[in-house]
């Protein structure tokens, strides 16, 4: 009978030691995240592009490539899925071929964040894990508060007072200890490692636990399928600490074993930063495998900002091995381009989102991108997250007036 998953262990990319799928792990004894292999031999006689036919339209259909090993574990409000739009005005304004977005704002928190926090609390769950913690910038915190509430998990979460209102009440809403640092998500992540060494709670950040990326690999999965297993020529990520670009670049690899997408059509894959806190983009700049710290680092598109990524080492490595590049677009750009994009195409994407459609813009001046390259963007988040970008004045009327 085929197994609900064909995970098979965890290892460390940097110096190979592997780790039981069975127990809690965090980082490897050597400081780097782990990530989680799967038994792709086998799976290959089990599992076929036509196994997803009748499956439901979330990200568990391809749950023979998740690490919850058994169903009842699953812990899901309909996450995945999201649509690919054709964005034919900024595509023919731009002067490319094909111009898509991918809209991760249509997901149960608002924001990509709901597909790692899917993965990882299910898997929490299915560990026996009973009180986690985490730092956020403010989507990844709400999205993890809301899935452990789901779980009857317990979350401890810990932001910066200057991430999105919005966010904060969402973390509040789901019942989370939730606390306010006045400083960066590296302070927010100082206290939280404190706290779990201290409490003994199950660390859950940003790599610091495997099966979040996990959760947003599942893009590249659907971007594979809803293209019909024809990659576009470039994607655009907003890149803060990169699970999701790492992620996307582990799916079509994992594809590409199973003989599901051409290895020789593999996306250049573009990291996108704000200018004001651009790690990977000097690191790309200087050839570099890894970043350096980014001190007073600050953007309004602030789901990007993050000083120093843990998994830095494979975003530049999913960029080198892909011939893509990364990108640092100012916050004047990158509130315009949202305006621009909102008003274009009616959809009201987040800061994030919009930085990678000035990035285009960007690369297609320089004739990166070529006219025939298909590109898409991965809007990550709604952009009623982030009112404080938007001026909305307006006259106020009396109940007699006209216009």
């Amino acid at each position: 009978m085929p197994a609900y998953s064909y995970v098979s262990h965890l290892y460390c990319p940097k110096c190979s030691k592997t780790y039981s799928i069975n127990e809690p792990h965090n980082l490897c004894v050597c400081g780097s995240p782990l990530l989680t292999a799967y038994d792709l031999d086998s799976l290959n006689v089990q599992y076929q592009k036509s196994s997803l036919r009748d499956r439901a339209p979330t990200l568990w259909r391809y749950h023979e490539l998740l690490p919850v090993k058994k169903e009842e574990n699953i812990v899901s409000m309909g996450e995945g899925m999201t649509p690919i739009l054709p964005m034919k005005k900024l595509a023919e304004e731009l002067d490319i071929k094909q111009l898509t977005m991918k809209d991760e704002g249509l997901t149960p928190t608002g924001s990509f964040k709901s597909r790692g926090a899917a993965v990882g609390v299910s898997k929490a769950k299915e560990l026996g894990i009973k009180e986690i913690a985490m730092p956020t910038n403010g989507n990844a915190g709400a999205a993890w508060s809301l899935y452990a509430a789901r779980a009857s998990i317990t979350s401890h979460i810990v932001m910066p007072v200057d991430a999105p209102i919005v966010t904060r009440k969402e973390c509040a809403a789901a019942g989370a200890d939730l606390h306010l640092v006045n400083g960066l998500i590296s302070d927010a992540g100082k206290i939280v490692a404190r706290s779990v060494e201290k409490y003994g709670w199950f660390d859950v950040s940003t790599l610091k636990e495997p099966y979040r990326i996990e959760g947003k690999k599942t893009m590249g999965f659907e971007i594979a399928e809803q293209l019909q297993w024809k990659l576009p020529d470039v994607i655009l990520y907003p890149t803060g600490g990169g699970v999701g670009l790492i992620g996307i670049y582990k799916a079509f690899k994992e594809l590409m074993e199973l003989g599901w997408i051409l290895s020789s059509k593999m996306p250049r894959l573009v990291a996108v930063q704000a200018e004001e806190c651009a790690p990977i983009v000097e690191a790309y700049k200087q050839g570099k495998t890894s970043s350096e710290f980014w001190p007073e680092s600050r953007t309004a598109a602030f789901g990007i900002n993050v000083p120093k990524a843990l998994g830095d080492f494979l975003v530049l490595e999913a960029i080198y091995e892909t011939g893509g590049c990364a990108v640092a677009i100012d916050d004047a750009r990158i509130l315009k381009e949202q305006r621009h994009v909102t008003r274009t195409e009616g959809t009201f994407i987040c800061p994030e989102g919009a930085a990678l459609f000035s990035a285009v813009r960007e690369l297609r001046e320089d004739r990166w991108i070529k006219p025939n390259d298909s590109v898409l963007c991965l809007n990550t988040g709604m952009g009623i997250k982030y009112p404080e970008t938007i001026e909305a004045n307006a006259s106020v009327l009396k109940p007699g007036d006209t216009l």
